[in-house]
């Protein structure tokens, strides 16, 4: 793995982390994000259990890059669902931005992935 890579999982576990903990956690701004997408609170808990699942997958990707990568495309996966339903919604680019901004992270993140294996 090269140091960018690891910079870069570090950096997203932190960010999938305090987002996963607070949608678990049911803060009252995530229940109002949750309300607003569509979905029950129970829902979006489940939403911040795969987002911590992932941040813990890319830390261990440190040591094991197949988990890492597994990870990352989890994540991504996650990712481009935020973006449908916010696009769904016919939000604008500030409320999209974040999603698109971290799956392009998370993308990069899998690219380094793949260039450090060969």
């Amino acid at each position: 793995m090269t140091l960018a890579a690891a910079v870069l999982a570090v950096l997203l576990a932190l960010v999938f982390l305090a987002l996963g903990a607070a949608k678990i956690l049911a803060r009252q701004p995530m229940r109002e994000l949750a309300a607003e997408a569509g979905f029950t609170v129970a829902a979006y808990r489940r939403i911040g259990l795969l987002e911590v699942a992932g941040a813990v997958g890319l830390l261990i990707g440190l040591f094991a890059l197949l988990i890492g990568a597994l990870a990352g495309a989890g994540l991504l996966l996650l990712l481009t669902g935020a973006l449908v339903v916010h696009l769904r919604k016919g939000d604008g680019p500030q409320k999209y931005a974040p999603a698109l901004v971290c799956g392009l992270l998370v993308a990069a993140y899998l690219v380094l992935q793949l260039l450090a294996t060969r």
